[in-house]
C-alpha cells in the first residue's frame, strides 16, 4: 500500500516517503510562485492554482501569501475568499464549500503526531523499519462560512454551513450549522438567526439595503 493510501485511510504514514516528498515539493514551489505574484496577475494566478489544488470553483480569490503542504488534497468550492497568510497543511483531505471566506492568518492543520515523545521520534513501519510516523484527520468546512482573523482549524473537524468563527479561535471539535462560535478551544456561543440581520441595525445599514 502506497503511503498516500495510508494517509487517506487514517493510518500511520511516513512523511519522508519519496513520493510524498515530491508532491509536497511541487506544492511548496507553486505556493511560493503564487505568493510572489501581484493581484492584477489574475491569469498567472489562475494557472498556478489549477496546478496546485485538487479542485477550485469559479470566482475565488486568495490575497496571498499562501501556503499549501500538499495542495492536491484540498478541494474548494465557488466564490471562495481568503485574506493574506492562508496556511493549509493538507496532509489529508480538506474540503471547503461555496461562498466561504477566511480572514487573515487562517490556518488549517490535518496531521496528528503521537503524544509519547519516543513514539514521535521513531516507530516501526509496516516493513519493520524505524521511521518518523504520523497520521492525519480530514477537515470539512461548509458553505457560507466565515472564519475570522487568526482562526486555527484542527484535524478531524467539520464546520457546518453558515457558521461564523470568532477571531483567534482554535477549533478542535465539530461546529453545528448556523452557529456563532469562538474561543480556545472554540465553543458554540449561540445560533445565528434572523435577529442578526442587518435590517435590525439601521445606523450601520445606512443607505444600503438587504435584498428581498
Amino acid at each position: 500500500m502506497r503511503e498516500e493510501e495510508r494517509i487517506m485511510k487514517g493510518m500511520l504514514f511516513s512523511p519522508a516517503d519519496p513520493e510524498l516528498k515530491d508532491i509536497k515539493r511541487k506544492a511548496h514551489h507553486l505556493s511560493q510562485r503564487y505568493s510572489q505574484t501581484f493581484e492584477e496577475q489574475t491569469e498567472e494566478r489562475q494557472q498556478i492554482v489549477q496546478q496546485l489544488l485538487g479542485e477550485i470553483g469559479e470566482g475565488g480569490f486568495m490575497q496571498g501569501p499562501i501556503f499549501f503542504h500538499y495542495g492536491v488534497h484540498t478541494r474548494i468550492g465557488h466564490h471562495f475568499f481568503a485574506n493574506y497568510n492562508l496556511t493549509i497543511q493538507d496532509d489529508t483531505q480538506v474540503t471547503i464549500g461555496d461562498y466561504t471566506s477566511f480572514g487573515p492568518n487562517v490556518t488549517i492543520v490535518t496531521p496528528v503526531h503521537p503524544l509519547i515523545a519516543s513514539e514521535r521520534r521513531q516507530m516501526l513501519n509496516q516493513h519493520g523499519e524505524l521511521k518518523s510516523l504520523c497520521y492525519a484527520k480530514p477537515v470539512t468546512i461548509g458553505n457560507d462560512v466565515w472564519l475570522s482573523a487568526n482562526v486555527t482549524v484542527c484535524g478531524g473537524v467539520t464546520i457546518g454551513d453558515g457558521c461564523v468563527i470568532g477571531a483567534g479561535s482554535v477549533v478542535t471539535r465539530d461546529i453545528p450549522p448556523h452557529s456563532l462560535a469562538a474561543g480556545v478551544p472554540c465553543r458554540v456561543i449561540r445560533s445565528i438567526t434572523e435577529a442578526d440581520s442587518m435590517r435590525h441595525y439601521p445606523d450601520i445599514l445606512a443607505d444600503c439595503q438587504v435584498p428581498e
